[in-house]
């Protein structure tokens, strides 16, 4: 008789530009499957891929039509990364918290159906389903909340969901060191993330998570649900240098993978016009919470 799987089932979610993707993007994903699964603790079931919207307004980003499709091209291969167009095509710039929540519904969703239904378990090829952005879990209203005390600040932890996979933010550790940039992150939005999440962090050259943790009252207090994944065959590869070498007439080969070497030079992508897309225009969450905090 085999003995039970214990393992905490894991959906890695990696939200970005992909302007364009690379071979280090999908990297990111093999890299965290292979660490969470050494762990002992962990089984990742998929990895999903959840490119911007338009509404983003980074420099340079172009179309999310592209973008997806060039991200499509790049999984086909892959038997367990899929890519998500809800993110990208909202009208608005999401926050990265709702792309969450997004997603965990969906996981939520697919577990009561296949706990009803007999549906087979999570694959790439997983059914599609709309939800409101920012919606969250469904819960029951605890004594402290019945009795008027002040609820949860945060959607409850995945794991008070029985056979609900838990949804892990997977990033490079650049975008763990945003954090520190004023009003590019909400701070309840990056305990939410952390807390009930939690993140796994792949390093790049020059990084220092580990600096940048320490140096953080509140991220060292939940250090534990923050995966720090060391990269020992370094790659400095990036989209930005991949894009310059594009506007300079310069090979992309090895860089991409080679259906988005073609798509790119099909369509004619990344000039130096396309680069000047959004010149001036100050990111989507800049603007937002700069006026926030005008009003506090």
């Amino acid at each position: 008789m085999e003995d039970s799987d214990h393992r905490t089932e894991v959906v890695l979610l990696a939200c970005g530009s992909f302007n364009p993707i690379t071979h280090m993007h999908l990297r990111l994903f093999e890299l965290a499957r292979d660490y969470l699964h050494d762990t002992g603790k962990y089984r990742v079931l998929k990895g999903i891929i959840s490119p911007v919207g338009d509404a983003y307004q980074k420099k340079g980003l172009i179309s999310a039509g592209h973008r997806v499709t060039m991200a499509r091209l790049a999984t086909e291969s892959s038997d367990w990364v899929e890519v998500d167009d809800w993110e990208s095509n909202q009208q608005e710039w999401q926050e990265t918290v709702k792309v969450l929540r997004y997603h965990q519904q969906k996981l939520t969703d697919s577990c009561l159906a296949k706990s009803f239904d007999g549906v087979a378990p999570l694959h790439k090829a997983g059914r599609k389903r709309k939800r409101e952005a920012g919606s969250r879990l469904p819960t029951k209203r605890n004594p402290a909340q019945a009795k008027g005390h002040r609820p949860d600040p945060f959607p409850p932890s995945p794991f008070a969901f029985p056979g609900v996979p838990q949804l892990m933010m997977l990033c490079g550790t650049d975008v763990l060191e945003s954090f520190s940039i004023p009003n590019l992150w909400k701070e309840e939005d990056i305990l939410e993330i952390v807390t009930n999440h939690g993140m796994v962090c792949v390093s790049r050259i020059g990084s220092q998570a580990q600096k940048f943790l320490y140096e953080s009252d509140a991220l060292w207090q939940l250090k534990g649900n923050i995966h720090l994944v060391e990269e020992w065959v370094t790659n400095d590869i990036s989209a930005t240098k991949v894009r310059r070498a594009l506007r300079r007439g310069q090979s992309v080969r090895y860089l991409v993978p080679d259906q988005v070497q073609a798509y790119i030079q099909q369509h004619h992508l990344y000039t130096a016009e396309s680069e000047d897309q959004n010149k001036g225009v100050v990111l989507a969450p800049l603007q937002k919470y700069a006026k926030r905090a005008a009003k506090n």
